[in-house]
């Protein structure tokens, strides 16, 4: 026997809108069952949902999604389907090391900024100091 699922319950376990569980079955990614107007989702969609939210965690686009689901459902299959996430993987590891090295730049232009906008500081309040003394 088969589990199946409504889409109030795919949104409640996902935390997800209905909006945009329906956004993936329009984008190809979910394909429920159909009876009349409401939508049977099977385990099959239930795993294909829990998939797109990791993908999407991990950077992949919608389109990467439906393509790694299109290879897994090709005669290349899992193999295929692995190539292509390893693929896309390393590219977006490549992303993410390019973003944290640029991060980090930004973070020691601020902290030198900050430095010299406190040295100067430092230096107007010491000739303050030396003008108030020099008054009195």
């Amino acid at each position: 026997m088969t589990t199946t699922y409504t889409i109030s319950q795919l949104s409640e376990q996902f935390d997800l809108t209905s909006r945009t569980i329906r956004f993936y079955e329009d984008q190809g990614l979910l394909t429920p069952e159909r009876a009349g107007t409401k939508r049977i989702y099977h385990d099959r969609d239930r795993v294909r949902l829990r998939l797109i939210m990791r993908a999407k965690r991990l950077g992949f686009s919608l389109s990467e999604i439906r393509e790694t689901f299109g290879l897994y459902d090709s005669a290349s299959g899992e193999t295929g389907q692995m190539k292509f996430v390893l693929d896309v993987i390393a590219k977006r590891r490549a992303v993410l090391q390019q973003q944290q090295e640029d991060i980090l730049h930004v973070l020691q232009d601020m902290q030198n900024v900050e430095q010299r906008i406190l040295d100067k500081m430092q230096t107007l309040d010491s000739d303050e100091n030396v003008a108030e003394s020099v008054q009195s």
